[in-house]
């Protein structure tokens, strides 16, 4: 049976993780992740071979509101985690860091691993900072590690995200419903998707970066008005801002042998 240390169990990913994949035994992290102690005791007190690192603060309102918090959780966080792993000298097969799509620059054409590095956001900054940090010390220390850099997830039930949003909105006792801010293209992907692609990298030890999308773009307007549709509401969107395209590239993941 596959061994695995994950931080972040109680987040939708997290969840998904450990209910589709019984055949793992998971070796949960609880408590704050910024606290060194409480990580290295963690990483010194467990026999496992794998990390799946999703503990973070995601939510781009939430990290643009507390960047101190969201910067002290995804980066130093993470630094706790591989400092730890790395003064332990426990053998750790693989390493896996769930990042994101919001370290890349918008694109019209898809974006690949090797695309430009301009972060969107400032949680794209967090994660940008924990990525520089996990490729210089576990590279340095022949740690197998991969990067998982994420694309917009369909299904995250915090309201802070697009269609959990857009659901709440529509519950709201209005015949009609005023959206703007939605001229944008994006890559969609459920949290079970991304789990299934995590353990496919996990068993096969992948190395390195890798985009975890569809490939297929999605106009976010076309969401809101499928959902308008289901709700019964009637529609006005406001267009005032100029269009953005994030969609991922996963011919590599392809070619790794992943199969949609």
């Amino acid at each position: 049976m596959i061994k695995c240390g994950i931080t972040g169990h109680t987040g939708n990913l997290g969840s998904a993780l450990i209910k589709t994949n019984k055949n793992i035994k998971f070796f949960k992290f609880n408590g704050d992740i910024t606290n060194k102690n409480l990580v290295r005791k963690w990483i010194s007190s467990n026999d496992f071979e794998y990390i799946i690192h999703l503990a973070a603060i995601v939510p781009t309102k939430k990290v643009l509101k507390k960047y101190k918090l969201a910067k002290k959780v995804n980066f130093v966080g993470t630094k706790n985690i591989v400092d730890s792993l790395l003064k332990s000298k426990k053998k750790i097969s693989w390493f896996f860091f769930a990042s994101t799509s919001h370290v890349y620059a918008f694109s019209k054409k898809k974006i690949k691993e090797t695309n430009k590095i301009k972060p969107i956001s400032k949680y794209g900054k967090t994660k940008l900072f924990a990525e520089n940090y996990i490729r210089k010390k576990l590279a340095k220390n022949n740690v197998k590690f991969c990067i998982g850099r994420i694309f917009s997830i369909y299904d995250n039930k915090n309201n802070n995200f697009l269609v959990s949003n857009l659901k709440k909105q529509m519950s709201y006792k209005k015949d009609k419903i005023i959206l703007s801010n939605l001229n944008h293209f994006r890559d969609f992907v459920t949290t079970k998707y991304i789990a299934k692609v995590i353990v496919f990298l996990m068993k096969k030890k992948i190395n390195g970066l890798i985009n975890i999308g569809s490939g297929k773009k999605t106009h976010l307007s076309k969401i809101a008005i499928e959902m308008a549709s289901k709700y019964k509401k009637k529609l006005q969107i406001i267009e005032n801002i100029n269009p953005t395209t994030m969609v991922s590239d996963i011919s590599k993941l392809k070619r790794m042998g992943f199969k949609k």
